[in-house]
């Protein structure tokens, strides 16, 4: 019998993990899930396809029931972790039952934010984090209900995307002067809010919610200039938050998230966070992809073998309202930064590239993304890009094409 490691969380970051460690250690640890979500464990990031009907919820799980078995896993969904005993090394389950570990894992994710604005609790008002919330917005869609999103930021867009092609009329009310600000620039952002409202969608910006209005069900949505938005069904996609509380009542050092190390590690050996809920170097991301990086930098370690997590270079490549974008690193520039801009209004096509001291430190691309997995290996690795400096914003394939291999320039 392994060494009893216990994972609280069953989402991606979970299930990425134990995929991480069972490649890296397997039989070395007797592995127990603990999920609260009654199912196996699923892709959020497909949540607004399901929305919109291009993606059936039986499709976006992310392991079957045998892959689990067959690794020896013990798969606890359905059921909420309620303390932590760190003295003691065990978990109490909602059930009464308990858990002993010599690891732990916390990937706890995070929760919805909701605003503290009068009317958050009427019948009608939604978040938007989970499968269930789907068949909450089902309702108010597809019947020519009008629906009222609160954030244009990536969650919003998505939920107003699925939404709307599932036939509801809907407003998105975004706080500030542009939308996903913390993703694009404002060129990108007035392009997006154009195609979001070819779609229908009607965008308010700089729209502060003072209320949400409504007697035994929301009727609509009460900004603090005084301008109110019918609604049936209100959606509220401001942010996250993360799921901290079960670490912080055991001890745990939490700020906003439980503080870990460059090995992922808290303030308690062998207690260890990753993915939404854990804080690194002042850090929470929110973005799935750092989340796995963490991962495997956690089952690296588990297995004993030599990693760190120097922490991540945020990037977004997505699809959202229907439209492409990618934007990483320092996109907004900085003093001392250049840019190479590529615009085409005509084919809706932009790029911008953020250069400085000869490496590529930002990128944002809108309608053509086919090489923002390129640009963002260039900006992680902090490789000199002189030499393609002239073909950088045309593209990889030129770009590659015009510079001499290595092998042409010894010859020459």
């Amino acid at each position: 019998m392994g060494e009893p490691l216990v994972v609280i969380g069953n989402g991606m970051a979970a299930a990425r993990f134990v995929d991480e460690l069972s490649t890296r250690a397997l039989g070395r640890y007797a592995v127990a899930v603990i999920g609260e979500e009654p199912r196996l464990a699923y892709n959020r990031v497909l949540l607004s396809s399901v929305l919109a009907g291009e993606v059936a919820s039986s499709e976006i799980e992310l392991k079957p029931t045998q892959w689990w078995r067959d690794r020896g896993i013990t798969l606890r969904y359905g059921c909420r972790a309620t303390a932590v005993d760190t003295a003691a090394r065990t978990v109490t389950l909602a059930t009464g039952q308990s858990l002993s570990f010599s690891k732990l894992v916390f990937a706890t994710g995070s929760q919805p934010i909701r605003p503290p604005i009068p009317g958050m609790a009427l019948p009608g008002v939604i978040t938007f984090r989970d499968v269930n919330d789907i068949w909450a917005m089902w309702h108010r869609a597809g019947t020519d209900d009008r629906v009222v999103v609160i954030g244009g930021g990536l969650l919003g867009l998505e939920a107003a995307y699925g939404l709307a092609k599932a036939g509801a009329r809907v407003t998105v009310l975004h706080l500030m002067d542009r939308l996903m600000e913390r993703q694009l620039d404002p060129q990108a952002a007035r392009m997006l809010q154009r195609a979001v409202e070819q779609m229908g969608i009607e965008v308010i910006l700089e729209a502060d919610t003072a209320e949400i209005s409504g007697t035994s069900h929301v009727d609509g949505v009460v900004l603090k200039d005084g301008r109110r938005i019918e609604a049936n069904a209100v959606v509220v996609a401001i942010g996250i938050r993360p799921n901290a509380e079960l670490a912080r009542a055991a001890g745990i050092t939490v700020k906003r998230g439980i503080v870990v190390d460059d090995t992922l590690a808290t303030n308690v050996p062998g207690i260890y966070a990753i993915g939404e809920c854990a804080e690194h170097r002042g850090n929470v991301y929110g973005l799935v992809e750092p989340a796995y990086e963490q991962a495997r930098v956690l089952a690296d370690c588990l297995a004993e073998r030599s990693a760190h997590y120097a922490g991540s270079v945020l990037a977004t490549n997505l699809k959202v309202s229907g439209v492409n974008l990618f934007s990483a690193g320092d996109f907004l520039g900085s003093p001392g930064t250049e840019e190479i801009v590529l615009s085409d209004p005509g084919l809706a096509i932009y790029k911008k590239l953020v250069i400085a001291d000869g490496r590529l430190t930002g990128a944002v691309l809108f309608g053509d993304t086919a090489d923002g997995l390129w640009y963002l290996d260039l900006i992680r690795s902090g490789a000199n890009i002189e030499n393609i400096r002239d073909d950088l914003a045309f593209g990889r394939a030129l770009a590659e094409r015009a510079t001499p291999s290595a092998e042409a320039r010894l010859a020459a």
